[in-house]
């Protein structure tokens, strides 16, 4: 930064005008520093602003070089033991020398080995701060003469004021103290000592003066740390992001400037009295330490005022160049591009190094190995080896490992960690889970910035939390699905290219069914529905109901004349301990078919899948009928879907321990109840067996239990939906089609 005098217009004020206001108390009082901040800086503010006009001089003035010159100067005067050193002894060989080549080495680059301050502005500076009032004590108020250095200053900029005051204060101190060091090794400066008194001077320096010196040292030590903070504060509020607006809400006004500029003036002058006193060798000056006192306790609390004004100016610019590159990233990633390279650059950026990493080739890979391709972004933790989305993406790679020509295989998956923090455990762990995957994944959490993760983790956006998403980009880099997981485990490669508008295409197709309910949990169940044989699914952890349920559920297709495979699929959330001990006694006994403790789970994560991809799908049918009708009712819609209908009755049983079942045939209506009814109808299949032979078991078992619910004394339904995402106001029943009670569970389950 430049220090340039500003060419104000001439002043306007009368010479010896009383542009300021006189001290409500006088020096007796000892208060007089102590008037109303307010009325005493609207003085200062006055004295600025009386010349505002500020056509610039092109001679520039190191504002930056004048104080590090300053703070030598003075880190040479206030060295703690600098008055030891020179009152006796030689000064040690390379104390300073150091320090003082490597700054000279420094100002050396400036120009012309000079930082352009005019020696007139030094001059009125120096005669009001080293006047001779501060002996004879005529007319030494500080405040007063604090405000004609501000006067005599006031073509110039805050920081520049500060700064130019400050360096006028260090030339005075180094010249006696350039004497002090060089008193014992050049006669020259032996002479002057001399005459100047330094011998009683140094000599007082180590006994009763000691305490003083310490005190007027912590005083410019506080001085130099509020300067370099005001010319922060003033480097910052020029910054091209810094606005008005930010700068009202965060303390940093002309008015605060303006504080901290005088009180930082005002102690310099404290400071240069007890300099004058102090060196003054005058037995009769009273040295009031009470003043230092003060002045550093003003200064610790400008001190403080002024780096909470930073830090929050700091960070609101900060929020502001982050909303900035969030819109920009929003921009590219929410339109169409001639390809997906710019979005993924956007995304993943590491120093024009490769971002990626080829799980499956273990090797770093660039980001234009996913051009042209459909890119399903996998966002997690690091808790996601046992999560059904991980068992989704490695059932879904794995189909695509076998048969990658195929048009549903043209995708590639990256693994995108999201953390707060990253610690070197967690790092090792990330490459850990990183090795046993076998699609890309970042080469390192970094090249992931801090501005996508806010993105990413926006509600209006992304939305991510902890639990994974699958985020699908497609060739031209624009987001065609902001989670396509439950679409994924609901249809699998069928579902390519994993957009919303393939989803809604295939909810249009599809019916209640059995396929579409059993399908992938079991290899036996497309031969069984092939062959045309019934089907029954059913659950529940009453073992005495199970065997009388597949008892006589044998017996009824042996006389209908029908063949039905049972298969025991448990209950949702059931604890494993439980349902394996069930499907031990089921194998043992030979009651039903089973199947695996992990297909049992996948089996209602995927019914789950359903009503939320079927939920979201429905939303939207709603949304647009609306825009084209008005007002329609969602629950209604909801009731007169036989799909949702059929998941709603699906999750309602598996969120009872209860029996239950659901008996069908190759795409053909599907009979279901809870297990009580269900029972009841099949050991009365006498009553109803001719209806099965007019028109069909799964029809006339339907009719049947339509009455026997309509005679059951009540029923008792819930249903446990995950909370991650759809989440209706209203669900109808499944059995009753009543509006259902909502309550809010919270469960925790370590088996």
């Amino acid at each position: 930064m430049a220090l340039v005098p500003q060419n104000k217009t001439p002043n306007t004020i009368p010479r010896g005008a009383d542009y300021y206001r006189p001290p409500l108390l006088s020096r007796k009082g000892r208060r007089q520093f102590e008037t109303d901040d307010s009325s005493l800086i609207s003085q200062v503010l006055f004295i600025d602003e009386s010349h505002d006009d500020r056509p610039y001089d092109p001679t520039p003035i190191s504002l930056k070089h004048v104080l590090k010159a300053a703070e030598v100067i003075l880190s040479h005067v206030n060295t703690p033991d600098i008055h030891f050193n020179v009152s006796g002894s030689t000064i040690p060989e390379g104390a300073y020398e150091d320090r003082l080549q490597e700054t000279m080495e420094h100002f050396a680059s400036s120009r012309h080995g000079s930082y352009g301050v005019p020696t007139s502005v030094f001059i009125a500076i120096s005669c009001k701060l080293f006047t001779k009032k501060w002996l004879t004590g005529e007319d030494d108020n500080k405040q007063k003469i604090a405000m004609g250095i501000l006067f005599a200053v006031h073509q110039y900029d805050w920081q520049e004021k500060v700064v130019l005051v400050l360096g006028t204060f260090a030339v005075k101190n180094g010249e006696l103290w350039l004497v002090a060091q060089l008193y014992t090794t050049y006669a020259l400066a032996k002479e002057i000592g001399k005459l100047e008194q330094l011998p009683e001077l140094l000599g007082r320096a180590e006994t009763d003066l000691k305490s003083k010196f310490e005190a007027y040292n912590n005083l410019v030590k506080a001085v130099l740390r509020v300067t370099k903070l005001i010319i922060r504060l003033q480097e910052i509020r020029h910054d091209p992001d810094s606005t008005p607006e930010l700068e009202s809400t965060t303390n940093s006004n002309d008015f605060h400037i303006a504080t901290a500029v005088y009180w930082t003036i005002w102690s310099l002058v404290v400071a240069a009295s007890h300099f004058v006193g102090i060196t003054s060798m005058d037995p009769d000056y009273n040295i009031e330490t009470w003043e230092l006192s003060f002045s550093i306790q003003k200064l610790e609390t400008i001190q403080s005022d002024l780096e909470e004004t930073i830090n929050s100016l700091n960070d609101a610019i900060q929020r502001k160049k982050d909303d900035e590159a969030l819109a920009a990233i929003t921009d590219i990633l929410e339109n169409p591009h001639v390809d997906n390279i710019k979005p993924l650059k956007v995304l993943f950026f590491k120093d024009d190094q490769p971002a990626l990493y080829d799980c499956y080739r273990k090797r770093r890979v660039n980001i234009d190995m996913l051009k042209g391709k459909v890119v399903i972004l996998f966002l997690t933790d690091l808790d996601i080896l046992r999560e059904k989305e991980y068992m989704i993406v490695q059932q879904m790679y794995m189909e695509k490992r076998h048969e990658p020509l195929k048009p549903e295989s043209q995708y590639e998956v990256v693994w995108v960690p999201i953390l707060d923090a990253w610690t070197e455990d967690k790092y090792e762990q990330f490459e850990s889970i990183r090795n046993a995957m076998e699609w890309y994944s970042i080469y390192l959490p970094s090249v992931v910035s801090p501005t996508v993760i806010r993105y990413i983790r926006k509600e209006d956006k992304w939305n991510f939390v902890k639990k994974p998403l699958l985020v699908v980009m497609d060739p031209q880099g624009r987001i065609v699905h902001n989670n396509a997981v439950h679409m994924m485990c609901v249809f699998g490669s069928i579902a390519f290219p994993f957009n919303k508008t393939r989803e809604e295409l295939l909810w249009e197709e599809e019916t209640w069914r059995l396929e579409l309910v059993a399908d992938p949990i079991d290899d036996n169940i497309l031969s069984w529905i092939t062959e045309r044989k019934h089907l029954c699914l059913y659950g529940g952890e009453d073992i005495n109901w199970i065997r009388n349920f597949t008892k006589v559920a044998g017996s009824v297709a042996w006389e209908a004349g029908i063949q039905l495979e049972l298969l025991y699929v448990g209950n949702n959330k059931a604890k494993e301990r439980v349902v394996k001990n069930i499907m031990r006694i089921i194998q043992d006994e030979n009651l039903s078919h089973t199947i695996e403790w992990h297909l049992i789970s996948f089996f209602w994560t995927r019914l789950e899948s359903m009503w939320e991809s079927k939920g979201h799908q429905l939303q939207t049918k709603l949304k647009k009928s609306s825009e084209l009708i008005g007002s329609t009712d969602s629950v209604a819609m909801k009731k007169d879907d036989a799909v949702m209908q059929g998941i709603i009755s699906m999750l309602s049983f598996g969120s009872s321990d209860h029996g239950w079942a659901v008996i069908g045939t190759c795409s053909t209506e599907m009979s279901k109840a809870n297990g009580e009814l269900m029972l009841k109808s099949l050991r009365e299949f006498n009553v109803w067996k001719t209806r099965h032979i007019e028109i069909g078991f799964t029809a006339a078992l339907n009719e049947y239990l339509a009455g026997v619910s309509k005679q059951a004394p009540h029923h008792c339904s819930s249903l446990t939906l995950p909370i991650t995402g759809l989440m209706p106001e209203t669900v109808a029943c499944a059995e009753c089609g009543r509006i259902m009670e909502r309550f809010n569970l919270f469960r925790c389950c370590n088996d």
